[in-house]
């Protein structure tokens, strides 16, 4: 049985973790990583495993998407032909290309909560639009991307010209295309703000420092380094001091709130970074699907945004505000 709450959600009530949760016997639950590798789909596991240990009585298991679109895609019909799980966690490598198989699994009538983003063609919207998907436990990409955008043009409002490098993960991943346009729908309309480069990091230190590199040899004078992720602020940083920045006199703004990111911010090196959750992701993404298994309402989404423990972009002030605050993931 579903019922729509979204909308409760967005209003800004909190589905219930743990105060009201089911008891569940035997449950067998299976997380498709995107990959197991990566940090943020570790601790997205580690919230899963952690709320499967308070209701008790299920087992968890994760699957290596290994980054690889087609492999994850055969991995769920694969697992879902073995008849071993009741319920699926997802984070997807392809959020549109996945569809088939997420349908596979309603029709088999598992559920199937997707985390991190929607499956679908529309990356703006957490409704669900394709079968099979329970509920979704995500950010939407764009509104993130927007409030960083955002403070760009706030810290370049006195500067002209004020030089904008944009980082990204890879432009051929529908949402960080989405977050990429975003990005320049927000800075393109101010004449003050030049973006004079893009690069992709790959979400990989080695990659962004490569790529920054690069960049710094072509472009000597950097006020900006706008990026989604975490991880390429590790990479920016090494290529800013070794091409003779100053790294603090450069405004870095990343994503993922990891714990590096966090003492950056603090240590007054970084300066903001999109606030994401992921074991509470985890935790919110195994209760719905316990939730649903035994019949019970569950959201249509929950939106990270509004339920998530500090507001979307950490700054300095936020942690002022809350010194012993960490991150829910290193890197």
């Amino acid at each position: 049985m579903l019922k729509t709450v979204g909308k409760l959600l967005a209003a800004g009530a909190v589905f219930a973790l743990g105060v009201a949760s089911v008891q569940a016997e035997d449950l067998k639950i299976a997380f498709f990583a995107a990959s197991s590798q990566n940090g943020f789909n570790q601790a997205i596991y580690a919230g899963i495993e952690e709320k499967a240990a308070q209701i008790g009585g299920i087992t968890t298991e994760i699957y290596d998407g290994q980054f690889n679109a087609a492999h994850q895609y055969s991995q769920i019909e694969d697992v879902l032909a073995s008849g071993k799980f009741d319920g699926f966690v997802l984070a997807a490598n392809d959020t549109v290309g996945i569809a088939g198989a997420v349908e596979q699994v309603g029709a088999a009538g598992k559920p199937l909560v997707t985390t991190l983003f929607p499956i679908g063609p529309d990356l703006t919207t957490l409704k669900r639009q394709v079968k099979g998907i329970t509920s979704t436990v995500a950010s939407p990409p764009a509104d993130g991307a927007r409030e960083q955008a955002g403070e760009v043009v706030e810290v370049c409002k006195d500067r002209n010209p004020c030089n904008v490098v944009i980082m990204i993960g890879q432009l051929i991943f529908p949402f960080d295309n989405l977050r990429y346009e975003t990005f320049r729908s927000v800075l393109d309309k101010h004449d003050n703000i030049k973006v004079v480069a893009t690069g992709e990091g790959s979400y990989s230190p080695d990659v962004s420092l490569t790529a920054m590199t690069d960049i710094l040899q072509a472009n000597s004078d950097v006020h900006v380094v706008l990026s989604n992720a975490d991880q390429h602020l590790v990479g920016v940083e090494i290529a800013l001091e070794s091409a003779g920045y100053k790294v603090a006199d450069v405004f870095l703004s990343g994503g993922g709130a990891a714990n590096i990111a966090i003492d950056a911010i603090r240590e007054g090196r970084w300066d903001a970074t999109l606030a994401y959750f992921p074991k509470s992701m985890g935790r919110f993404a195994l209760d719905v699907v316990v939730r649903s298994i035994k019949g019970q309402d569950v959201p249509e989404y929950i939106n990270m945004d509004i339920v998530g423990p500090k507001p979307p972009i950490i700054d300095a002030a936020v942690l002022k505000a809350d010194p012993n605050f960490v991150g829910e993931w290193e890197q």
